[in-house]
């Protein structure tokens, strides 16, 4: 017998767990399932633009060889001339790492960060690829509070009351997946203050932010901070709606001393693995040079913006439940009143969802929120698909007892 390795004990990955492996089987069976459980545009008909792709197409005959293990010197320069625009200075190539998507990135830099027992201060509810990998890498996720009456901002109090001697790093999710929310000014300021005195990295994923609505404004912590060292992820797969390429990029910023021995040993893992994927490497430039703007897609009349305003007032409308409206991201986050439904198990409800009327969402306890009164709609859907999904949820929800 083969047995599973002991470090994956505590690995969970519940956007792909039980649930959908029971939507597996039952579209076996022949039914046909409404997935609104994961953030991946294409299904939906949300493609890149031709001009995107064309230039990757035309990049393949020269990607037949390893690149920099770094990544393409072309796509690093993109990336650098990104950040800047966006007001982070200091970047340069050589503080960019390319990678098979923000995911391979984020087990490379806690890899290369953690000794077993070291503590990370993760949000929650998170994206719980963080919380999983933390474990995958000999280190304990510490979950910070993020409260849903400020606008599921992180409560900073809860944060630094979290900081121990084994602390080694904070992670910021913003704009958050699965919230949606979009965090102040102030509360990034703090945020950074708490990792300041207590010497910790700080690794920020932003994958999410040109995704904003309603006037939203997003700050990048490397801009508001440029005296720490920050590890900033971002990629192809939301906005430029790549997410099958698996190209994205970590960036360093701040000062590199402080962090020169573990920048080595980022070094050393990005070898290991010799280069990303060389053909989506060729999208980063064509994409983020390319003038492509997303706003048009977020603003009054924009299909996001639309399904998103569309799937909050129909989730809001069943009783007993209530909804953040999403500042950014993909998400919507609804909280399902305790007094009106008696949750104990969110993930069989998922589960008892998915059986009786075919819809796939993702529980709450999934992104390792403590309580199991939530759920994840992902609205990348059409409005009239959104419309029937929600009509089945609340339909269920009339009638569903634990």
């Amino acid at each position: 017998m083969v047995s599973q390795a002991s470090r994956l004990a505590d690995v969970r990955y519940d956007i792909r767990g039980p649930v959908l492996q029971r939507a597996r089987e039952l579209e076996a069976q022949g039914h046909e399932i409404i997935k609104l459980n994961i953030g991946n545009p294409a299904p939906f008909g949300l493609f890149s633009p031709d001009a995107v792709l064309e230039h990757v197409t035309a990049s393949v005959a020269g990607s037949q060889g390893y690149s920099d293990a770094r990544g393409i010197l072309e796509a690093r320069e993109a990336v650098t001339r990104y950040y800047t625009r966006r007001g982070v200075h200091g970047v340069t190539p050589d503080h960019v790492y390319l990678g098979n998507g923000v995911s391979e990135l984020i087990v490379m830099s806690l890899q290369a960060l953690l000794n077993p027992g070291d503590e990370v201060l993760v949000p929650s509810p998170d994206y719980p690829l963080w919380t999983g990998a933390v474990s995958l890498c000999g280190g304990r996720a510490v979950h910070y509070r993020c409260a849903e009456d400020l606008d599921w901002n992180p409560d900073v109090e809860h944060v630094a009351s979290l900081v121990t001697p084994r602390t080694r790093a904070l992670v910021i999710i913003n704009p958050n997946n699965p919230t949606g929310a979009v965090y102040s000014r102030q509360t990034l300021l703090a945020l950074l203050d708490i990792a300041r005195r207590h010497d910790l990295l700080v690794l920020a994923d932003e994958i999410y932010d040109q995704i904003l609505f309603d006037g939203s404004v997003h700050y990048h912590v490397a801009e508001l901070a440029p005296d720490l060292p920050i590890l900033t992820l971002g990629g192809m797969s939301k906005t430029y709606r790549l997410a099958g390429f698996r190209s994205g990029w970590l960036v360093v910023t701040g000062p590199r001393e402080p962090i020169a021995e573990y920048l080595e040993g980022l070094e050393l893992l990005g070898n290991m693995r010799m280069c990303p994927n060389v053909p989506a490497q060729h999208a980063i430039p064509a994409a983020l040079d390319g003038g492509i703007d997303i706003t048009p897609l977020l603003l009054p009349g924009g299909r996001l913006r639309d399904q998103r305003d569309h799937a909050w007032e129909l989730l809001t409308a069943i009783p007993g439940v209530e909804c953040y409206k999403p500042a950014g991201a993909l998400y919507l986050f609804p909280r399902l009143d305790p007094e009106v439904h008696k949750i104990s198990d969110d993930q069989r409800m998922c589960i008892d969802l998915l059986e009786q009327q075919h819809v796939l969402l993702t529980h709450g306890t999934g992104f390792n929120l403590p309580s199991t009164d939530h759920l994840r709609v992902v609205f990348l859907a059409p409005v009239e698909t959104l419309a029937d999904a929600i009509g089945r949820l609340g339909t269920f929800l009339a009638t569903y007892r634990q």
